[in-house]
């Protein structure tokens, strides 16, 4: 084992170009910043192997982004090896589009809405914005390597709240309740789900209260930066106009207001029926959140959003200096370091005949339905647009159908990563909270962290 060699850089990518904002199935064209929209890049190298890790807060990377970032690593910088970077976003909903043209995630392919009196920019100048600023910060902590050690540890703060409600009866058969509606098919479980329904029964999962945490140090011992890893996607402000990083802003400044301007780079683990929303106990999270914050200034529609994200920070802080204090007595400066990447033959979900029918009926009333002009720009964009997302609902699942016919194969590319006694391990879903418990104790290191939602190059 050679000496640990540790990196660390960090870009802002924030814009004030007016772009959608994926993450709801309307249209929502940013207003302007409520924080900074950052990209951070740490590499760990024993001189044998090493990890570039790359963190983004974005809803996702599409591969047409990471295969731009992974080319000017292969033509400008050859000395970095390009396969060796994981990159992982923090799933919010409140960050620039880098997709194709001006739609949404879940139009049709191509698809756009008339925008008239609303205007969008097109998301390919800011992708190759994003892309050059990706691979500066890659380049950056590349560069910066120097002698330095690491310690980890797990700590616990309940951030996220499973988002899976499930009743006593089938919802969809309740008089006058459509089966299906902009982003769901309802059967006993809805995704946020009204708690207050008499026939609710329970939620689908539970919480997962673990904050796994890997800290490095420079050769001083001193604290130079830490991978805060928790099973929650960053969407408390979801629905809101402004760009924004969510929660993790608020995490970053807590965390450097009492440990100075350290690095801190964000994984979001298996968290694909959680979400930092809580659904029930509502009022008396209203007083909780009266009797503790009192009112706040923001420019943000959600007030409440920001309150949460405040509370998350101070959980994250907890949590952080708990971990801290003690593992710190454990810095490592030497250690393995075994980095495998894979393209997995994952078997296909395949759509059902039952399925493929309700989507052929679903097109059919869609297309039945024309755009609508008699709101104001806005509304009427709102509007349209979710027209749109239900018109692409239905031709996806009509494209998987038939897709399927020949490939019945979803290829994944996977990291797993060993940095001494600790484990990385990478998927390009949001998988289900059960998912990672499963790795974790299956896992022979002595902690696992689960990185979702992980860039993949063009493999499909």
């Amino acid at each position: 084992m050679n000496t640990l060699k540790i990196g660390w850089a960090s870009r802002d990518v924030s814009t004030d170009m007016h772009l959608n904002m994926p993450g709801q199935f309307h249209l929502r064209i940013g207003k302007g910043s409520l924080d900074p929209i950052t990209v951070t890049a740490l590499v760990v190298d024993n001189g044998e192997d090493l990890v570039i890790f790359l963190s983004a807060d974005m809803i996702d990377c599409r591969c047409h982004l990471f295969d731009e970032v992974r080319e000017k690593i292969r033509t400008q910088r050859a000395d970095i090896p390009e396969e060796k970077i994981v990159l992982n976003t923090t799933h919010s909903h409140t960050t620039p589009s880098h997709l194709e043209g001006i739609g949404s995630i879940s139009f049709p392919k191509g698809a756009t809405v008339p925008h008239d009196g609303v205007h969008i920019d097109s998301p390919e100048e800011y992708r190759h914005f994003l892309a050059e600023k990706m691979f500066e910060a890659i380049c950056e902590a590349f560069d910066s390597r120097k002698a330095g050690g690491f310690a980890y540890g797990y700590g616990f703060a309940t951030v996220a709240f499973p988002r899976r409600v499930v009743y006593f009866d089938d919802i969809s058969k309740r008089p006058g309740t459509p089966r299906d509606c902009t982003h769901a098919v309802h059967g006993h479980t809805k995704m946020y789900g009204k708690t207050s329904d008499a026939m609710f029964s329970h939620y689908e999962s539970g919480a997962d209260p673990f904050i796994n945490l890997m800290f490095t140090f420079d050769e001083n011992d001193a604290l130079t930066g830490a991978i805060i890893n928790i099973p929650c996607p960053s969407q408390c402000s979801e629905r809101e106009y402004y760009y924004s990083a969510d929660y993790w802003h608020d995490v970053r400044c807590a965390v450097r207001e009492k440990y100075g301007d350290i690095f801190i780079l964000p994984q979001c683990a298996a968290a694909g029926d959680m979400s930092p929303r809580q659904l029930h106990y509502k009022s008396a999270m209203a007083r909780r959140y009266r009797l503790k914050y009192g009112e706040i200034e923001t420019i943000a529609d959600n007030k409440d959003a920001i309150i949460t994200r405040k509370e998350i920070a101070e959980k994250v802080l907890c949590a952080f200096d708990e971990v801290y204090a003690w593992a710190k007595k454990e810095i490592f400066r030497e250690a393995v370091i075994s980095h495998k990447v894979k393209t997995l033959p994952l078997p296909r979900r395949m759509v059902t005949e039952e399925e493929y029918a309700f989507a052929l009926e679903g097109q059919k009333q869609a297309g039945e339905n024309s755009f609508t002009f008699d709101g104001t720009d806005e509304e009427n964009l709102k509007n349209n647009s979710i027209l749109m997302s239900q018109k692409g609902r239905y031709e996806k699942i009509i494209n998987r159908y038939e897709d399927q016919k020949e490939n019945k194969i979803l290829p994944m590319q996977i990291h797993v990563i060993r940095i001494g006694e600790i484990a990385f391990a990478s998927n390009r879903f949001e998988i289900f909270n059960d998912y990672q418990h499963r790795i974790q104790e299956r896992s022979p290191f002595a902690q696992t962290f689960i990185i979702q939602l992980a860039a993949q190059p063009d493999v499909d």
